[in-house]
């Protein structure tokens, strides 16, 4: 690994932390800047504009919290809907993942305004998640699989919607009735 490669990764990895610790208030490309410890005009040098900056650190956050739901739920795993429910909600609303469903929260809504270059990032990380589910769906047939993926996604995603807005234990409510739905 070059020496360029190895300070990429360093960046990336330091504003990850920094974005999040803060969500997407302070990404002026100063601001990011100064989290990493470099100059604006290194930023520059390390990644085409703020858009490949981004794109890539989220790209490493995802990656990240999809290793953690992994360790959770392995692959291969045969869960029904309702069990993946359950596992993935448990495994999100943990101390650990809290930041980044925060996070993920404020990129998809901006990512709803329009703002560049949120959807693009938006879209790559729901198609990295809508595989990872349907990698994890046991009794769903093969080609119901991409729906039921998408309606598990949008109940977990909204279940941290919830959290923000009304806390955890409604959230564990909704969650655990969820998991008990029989058409799940």
């Amino acid at each position: 690994m070059s020496i360029r490669d190895t300070q990429r990764a360093r960046v990336i990895e330091t504003i990850g932390a920094h974005l999040l610790a803060t969500g997407l208030a302070q990404t002026s490309l100063r601001q990011l800047a100064a989290a990493a410890g470099v100059s604006d005009r290194m930023l520059l040098y390390y990644f085409t504009d703020k858009a490949d900056l981004l794109a890539q650190t989220m790209a490493r956050i995802a990656a990240d919290s999809a290793g953690q739901l992994a360790d959770a739920i392995p692959p291969g795993a045969a869960l029904s809907a309702g069990q993946l429910i359950g596992e993935a909600v448990r495994v999100t609303s943990a101390p650990a993942m809290k930041p980044f469903m925060r996070l993920w929260i404020e990129v998809v809504a901006a990512a709803a305004r329009g703002e560049a270059p949120y959807p693009a990032i938006a879209h790559q990380i729901t198609q990295g998640f809508l595989g990872w589910i349907e990698a994890r769906l046991g009794a769903t047939p093969e080609a119901e699989r991409p729906a039921a993926a998408a309606m598990i996604l949008a109940l977990v995603d909204g279940l941290a919607l919830v959290e923000v807005c009304s806390g955890a234990a409604l959230t564990a409510q909704a969650a655990n009735y969820a998991a008990r739905l029989r058409v799940i």
